[in-house]
């Protein structure tokens, strides 16, 4: 298998066994895939989750890591996932969910195995597209919570994907980096000039 999928921070991955184990904390995630799941459910596949601040003309960008995702699996599929944030305190559990990302993340993670180069998969959350990709780094002993894409580091839209980007065709970033810049307006601040 061509991934590395790094290992998640210990105390991450704890918290969400914790909310796993309480009936509390799953009946509260009113997810009924996860509710209603038969047999144990497990957290699989850590990803950390960075975040796409800036883009640039040149496109340079500036990335931050916000948290790790866990596919929640049951059987044979994942029905859910975990994300857990750092706070103060150290890393704890977020939130369960389930919808359309946690499907597209495990067929792209599934075609990102028969690719022969080695990656480390992460995902990269574009807020100003409402896009998600599976971001395969092509250094796959890096620090998974640090680093920026590198142009020959592989972006697969998540679907749904923003209208005119395909889901799940891999993207060099150097291609696809152009194409979000002209897609991300510049933000302007209410009452400042044009």
């Amino acid at each position: 298998m061509p991934l590395h999928v790094p290992p998640a921070p210990a105390p991450a991955l704890r918290s969400v066994l914790t909310a796993l184990s309480s009936p509390t904390a799953v009946s509260e995630a009113r997810t009924p895939s996860l509710l209603g799941t038969q047999g144990p459910a497990s957290p699989e596949l850590p990803l950390p989750v960075h975040v796409l601040d800036r883009i640039t003309a040149e496109g340079v960008t500036a990335t931050r890591l916000a948290g790790w995702r866990f596919l929640i699996r049951c059987g044979d599929r994942a029905v859910a996932a975990a994300d857990t944030v750092l706070t103060p305190d150290g890393w704890t559990f977020s939130r369960f969910f389930e919808g359309p990302y946690v499907t597209s993340t495990e067929l792209a993670l599934r075609q990102a195995e028969a690719v022969p180069q080695p990656y480390q998969p992460r995902l990269l959350s574009v807020p100003g597209l409402y896009m998600l990709t599976l971001w395969l780094h092509g250094d796959p002993a890096a620090d998974a919570g640090t680093g920026h894409p590198a142009a020959t580091d592989l972006l697969v839209p998540l679907a749904p994907a923003p209208p005119g980007i395909a889901a799940h065709r891999p993207h060099r970033v150097a291609e696809l980096l152009p194409v979000l810049t002209l897609r991300v307006a510049p933000t302007r601040l209410l009452g400042s000039p044009a």
